[in-house]
């Protein structure tokens, strides 16, 4: 049977298209451009590495902490949709002006401001997936999102990459070039948007309380506290941090991976986009597999097969095999990700989904410290990049013990509940 999506469905999805395009931007070219002002401003390539990663932790700690509060107050009857809108402008509106700042370290203050926006614009948007879908259809409406972001960010990734490396032909100064780009990005990113606020209507929540601001700040406690009484939760996000982690590091550090080993810059580069363009299928696929297989067990496959290739990593030697890495990570990917997203939509109070992503956005955030720290640290300790690498299986392994004891553990008070109602409640 055809998986036909509803109006709201397809829109939902829209938002995974025009925000992967920041997500492939900032893993790409927007690192290159911050060397190229740092190199301008004779900031050497030290100085300009610790700088890039301090700014990105800063943006990681900002959304960390500020995340489940606006997730919780998201929660309230009428507020989701609102503060949603206000993340994405500062993420848009941040992404143009990246491409004003002639400064790096203007630069680096707008990117800060652009990374809050975008990453806490997604804890809203992961909260709507119960509002825009049934329950059996979660699955497959959130690997369609991923699947299609995936593609979708090619497009003006495509387009930016030309303005970038034809710049000269086109008569255009790298900084004009960049402008562009930037500006292309948020056009796109924004674009993708309209049919998402048009469409979304908030239909699980609680009550408007009279201090809402206030209220949210008591229900978060409540909510910290009710999560170590909530066995299956407690344990999927403990498993969800390790195995996540392994996911992110690869994604972060594959690319200076590759450099380090001597890789043609240009082979890596297209290495990213194979990864993106096989995504898209897999990531459709497990969604259908969804259907037919429970979502425990596919979630199970992909840490196993993620295991595998951090150690095929650990034995890279030559581009060809980074080529095959490429294309073992975007089979497994869109899959990953999109099944923890629909996985944990099912366990948890749909009224409370906003708090709820916020505390899962924390545990993404502390991985992405987590993994690729214990890589350098390993790495400078052993002298050896490969026995670094070789420290995200642990990570792998460790998630799939915590995620074998969370599909094990029952939650009675959540099974009984139908977590999908069309009316708010407390």
């Amino acid at each position: 049977m055809k998986f036909q999506m509803t109006k709201e469905e397809k829109s939902w999805i829209l938002y995974d298209v025009g925000n992967s395009a920041f997500t492939l931007l900032i893993s790409t070219i927007m690192p290159i451009y911050f060397n190229y002002l740092a190199d301008n401003a004779g900031v050497s390539s030290v100085d300009y590495l610790a700088y890039w990663g301090y700014a990105a932790s800063i943006a990681t700690l900002a959304v960390a902490l500020l995340g489940p509060v606006f997730g919780t107050l998201a929660d309230t009857k009428g507020f989701k949709k609102p503060i949603f809108l206000v993340f994405l402008l500062v993420g848009a509106f941040g992404c143009v002006g990246l491409g004003l700042a002639k400064h790096w370290l203007a630069f680096l203050v707008i990117f800060v401001i652009a990374r809050v926006g975008y990453s806490g614009s997604l804890i809203f948007y992961d909260s709507m997936l119960p509002d825009v879908t049934d329950r059996e259809r979660l699955d497959g409406v959130s690997s369609q999102g991923y699947a299609w972001g995936y593609i979708g960010s090619c497009i003006p990734f495509v387009i930016c990459l030309g303005l970038v490396l034809g710049a000269e032909p086109l008569g255009l100064s790298m900084e004009m070039a960049m402008a562009l780009a930037f500006g292309v990005v948020a056009v796109w990113w924004i674009g993708m948007t309209v049919p998402l606020l048009r469409t979304y209507k908030q239909k699980n929540y609680v009550e408007r309380k009279k201090n809402a601001v206030r209220e949210s700040f008591r229900r978060i406690g409540k909510t910290l506290l009710s999560v170590k009484k909530e066995k299956k939760i407690f344990l999927f996000l403990l498993a969800f941090f390790f195995y996540i982690d392994g996911v992110y590091t690869i994604i972060d550090m594959a690319t200076a991976y590759g450099s380090a080993l001597g890789f043609d810059s240009t082979g890596l580069l297209l290495a990213l986009l194979v990864t993106q363009i096989v995504a898209f299928p897999f990531a459709i696929l497990f969604g259908r597999l969804a259907r037919k297989i429970q979502t425990y067990k596919l979630i199970a496959v992909c840490i196993v097969a993620y295991f595998g290739i951090a150690v095929f990593a650990m034995f890279l030697s030559n581009q060809t095999q980074f080529w095959i890495l490429a294309v073992l990570v975007g089979m497994f990917q869109g899959g990953i990700q999109a099944l923890s997203r629909s996985y944990f939509t099912q366990i948890i109070p749909a009224s409370q989904s906003g708090e709820y992503f916020g505390l899962m956005d924390i545990c993404g955030k502390g991985a992405s410290f987590f993994g690729t720290t214990i890589v350098s640290v390993m790495s400078q300790i052993t002298g050896d990049i490969n026995k670094g690498v070789g420290m995200i299986a642990v990570l792998f392994a460790i998630g799939m013990v915590f995620f074998g004891m969370a599909v094990k553990a029952r939650s009675p008070q959540r099974e009984e509940e139908c977590v999908y109602s069309s009316s708010g409640r407390e």
